[in-house]
């Protein structure tokens, strides 16, 4: 979910269809049915293809125990809540948590807020902009710019 931005419903209900190992990316169909491609690490690919080697699923990447249909929504949740607390992480942590870091984690890289947009799937600018608040990192960077600026006046 962090690697990619994705929201729990489309972490849990991805196909192998919707993986393009020659292309590094995901097809993701998110929130009103729309389509995103959101590019894929290839470390994370590699972890994919590794984990579905134990259930060789047909069609789900993250199959429920059964084998009948995804893992839900609920189990999922209940995994992220059971890593957080085990690594000490406060109780406000929910897995929407890793989407708001990865677009955090892009903008303090210096990725196009437009280009955060379409890797979240938001339709408007404005979803996107909650997370243009200026982080500790930004914030020196921002001073840097700022001297560089007015240096020599």
């Amino acid at each position: 979910m962090y690697a990619c931005g994705l929201r729990i419903s489309e972490a849990v209900g991805l196909t192998v269809a919707q993986i393009d190992g020659v292309k590094r990316h995901l097809r993701i169909i998110g929130k009103g049915n729309k389509e995103r491609l959101v590019p894929l690490p290839e470390t994370l690919l590699i972890q994919l293809r590794e984990m579905w080697k134990s259930h060789g699923h047909a069609h789900w990447v993250f199959p429920n125990r059964a084998l009948t249909g995804p893992l839900s929504r609920k189990v999922l949740s209940w995994v992220f809540r059971m890593a957080a607390q085990k690594a000490g992480l406060s109780q406000n942590v929910r897995p929407h948590s890793l989407r708001h870091s990865y677009a955090t984690q892009l903008l303090e890289k210096g990725v196009e807020l437009r280009i955060v947009q379409i890797l979240l799937g938001h339709a408007s600018l404005r979803s996107t902009e909650i997370y243009t608040h200026l982080t500790e990192p930004g914030r020196e960077r921002l001073h840097g710019i700022l001297n560089e600026l007015v240096a020599g006046l």
